[in-house]
């Protein structure tokens, strides 16, 4: 089987690549990405030479570089994880998420859909996994959890952006009959994450004794889930979703911001004993509050647990012990 995974130098994506040629034979994947600040595509070097993967260095954006690449490799279906991500960065400038989260998704929906219709006999077989995000809900507050059901609220131009997408897909199944699945996921952690999200920024504001900056009074909550746990519902989902299905995949592990800064910080004066004054959480600094901040988000799993069997598997608290100790390597002086 030929899978195009779009965004596969990210974070997520380079892990979901590692975990789909680890664990399923006779699988050819080809990786597009257009390789953004935030790709790191040495987390792919075990793989780089295989015969089974190939790279494509090509922004969604270029529709007739995605029109070449569909052609030619010819995949059977499409994981696309491709995006512009950072809250933060859609805020100061919110035309390079338009571009690449809506832009880009039409465009390699349209080349697949086009593509696959050629051959009518195999056309509902050809499958399209599109992976969203929690942050198209809104805002919870105190009680309740994001189901399929829940309305959309996008209230950053990133989620917004992303509600756009899941739509056009959507749209693709209703109109066109395509074969597409949905996963709207809660905040991923893990190594090799980029320097810009919350877990990695406190790591090495600590270890630097910069000011560990923390939104408003940190009251804000999400619900945080391990990469690797991430890909195996990626997976599920890809294979034995319902099309035209929404799955959404979460922890049932919620954090204020500030209680996980500290955790983190006590993680960091168990390794390192290093912070000012014997201990990192003397560098926090409350700053002003992000404009559209989403007070809390938590995800309810409970479709993907009971018809695909999918539950965490990942110890949260081992697991951000792991990270951290690879993010106190990685910034090693």
């Amino acid at each position: 089987m030929r899978l195009l995974i779009t965004g596969g130098a990210g974070f997520i994506g380079s892990n979901l690549i590692l975990h789909l040629l680890s664990r399923r034979k006779n699988l050819e994947i080809c990786n597009l990405d257009k390789l953004t600040y935030a790709s790191d595509p040495s987390y792919l070097r075990p793989v780089e030479d295989l015969p089974s993967y190939r790279f494509e260095k090509v922004d969604l954006v270029d529709r007739p570089a995605v029109h070449d690449v569909v052609r030619d490799f010819r995949p059977d279906g499409v994981m696309h994880l491709a995006a512009e991500s950072h809250v933060d960065n859609s805020i100061k400038g919110p035309e390079p998420f338009v571009m690449s989260n809506v832009v880009g998704t039409f465009n390699i929906l349209e080349e697949c859909r086009q593509f696959w219709q050629t051959d009518p006999d195999t056309y509902a077989g050809k499958r399209f996994l599109h992976v969203s995000t929690d942050e198209v809900y809104g805002s919870l507050g105190a009680e309740g959890a994001f189901t399929e059901e829940y309305p959309y609220q996008p209230n950053s131009p990133y989620s917004a952006t992303k509600a756009g997408s899941d739509f056009l897909v959507r749209s693709y199944h209703k109109t066109f009959g395509m074969n597409v699945v949905t996963t709207n996921c809660s905040n991923n952690f893990g190594p090799h994450q980029h320097d810009e999200k919350l877990i990695p920024t406190v790591i090495r504001k600590a270890l630097a004794h910069d000011e560990i900056p923390v939104y408003g009074k940190g009251e804000n909550v999400r619900d945080w889930l391990f990469v690797t746990d991430h890909c195996r519902a990626m997976l599920d989902v890809y294979e034995n979703g319902k099309a035209g299905e929404t799955y959404n995949v979460g922890g049932h592990n919620e954090w204020k911001n500030i209680d996980l800064v500290k955790q983190l910080c006590d993680l960091l004066n168990e390794q390192k004993g290093e912070g000012p004054g014997g201990d990192y959480k003397n560098l926090i600094t409350y700053v002003t509050d992000r404009a559209g901040h989403d007070l809390r988000y938590a995800i309810d799993p409970a479709k993907i647990q009971s018809e695909l069997g999918w539950r965490p598997q990942m110890d949260f608290n081992e697991q951000l012990r792991e990270t951290v100790l690879w993010y106190i390597d990685r910034y090693r002086d």
